[in-house]
């Protein structure tokens, strides 16, 4: 399974990647990581990665990942499983926002202190993907839209093109750490990566974002700005510092060797 897998991050922090990704056990086992740096999107990074790759399965992660040990095997099992239901299959991720609006997991998030996402019994169809984790099946031929600016909502993006093009996206058991720094409030950027999905999809909107809803109005993200203004505080108390080792935040959650699940 290794030699069909590539690890593809777009890397802004020698220090963070050292940190989490780069320690991830599964480059020991064989998978190459490719990175990406200086690049002036999400976009144009994973489409220079999918240029710069052959491997059939490409899984696009944060830097701030940490893949526990057997994750590669759980993820051959998992899309397997996918296979099953949907051969054609576009996009595989660790978490995600089911059709009805679930949040699908489990991953564990050091911004929130926690771990998220139901636990699916079996694959999951989403309308959303939290960005942390991508898995892409090459042969769909999926790529990021370039003209999308920034570092937001290309997971949400990514999954409407494949279901426009009748391609199945998958939410599955991926257990996994996002070792995130706490974020106080959402930016300016944010806004321009919800307007130019608000132009882009205005068709099939609205979409359900992790984080907010994209609706033709936009109160839902001036009610998701509020919101995050408001909790600033609680959120800040209940995250977790990034300083613990990634491997500490695994042992805790349970998932030192996820190879036994698979």
């Amino acid at each position: 399974m290794a030699e069909r897998l590539v690890v593809a991050a777009a890397c802004s922090s020698p220090e963070i990647l050292g940190a989490n990704l780069a320690r991830s056990p599964l480059l020991g086992a064989g998978v190459a990581l490719h990175e990406e740096w200086n690049a002036a999107s999400a976009a144009q990074a994973y489409n220079r990665a999918l240029d710069a790759t052959t491997a059939s399965v490409v899984i696009l992660a944060h830097q701030d990942v940490y893949f526990p040990a057997g994750w590669e095997r759980l993820l051959a099992t998992r899309i397997a499983e996918v296979a099953t239901a949907d051969p054609n299959w576009g996009l595989i991720g660790a978490f995600g926002v089911g059709l009805d609006g679930a949040h699908i997991g489990p991953v564990w998030s050091s911004s929130l202190g926690m771990i998220v996402g139901r636990v699916p019994m079996a694959p999951v169809p989403v309308q959303s993907f939290d960005e942390m984790v991508i898995v892409l099946n090459r042969a769909s031929g999926l790529r990021f839209d370039e003209s999308l600016p920034g570092w937001h909502m290309y997971g949400t993006d990514i999954v409407t093109q494949a279901r426009e093009r009748g391609l199945g996206a998958w939410a599955v058991g991926l257990p996994c750490i996002h070792n995130d720094r706490y974020h106080e409030a959402l930016g300016p950027d944010y806004v321009d990566c919800y307007r130019a999905m608000q132009r882009k999809w205005s068709a099939r909107l609205p979409l359900v974002t992790p984080i907010t809803k994209i609706s033709r109005s936009g109160l839902h993200l001036r009610r998701d700005l509020w919101r995050a203004r408001r909790s600033a505080g609680f959120r800040a108390g209940m995250a977790v510092g990034t300083e613990i080792a990634a491997e500490d935040l695994a042992r805790r959650c349970g998932w030192l060797d996820l190879g036994a699940s698979a």
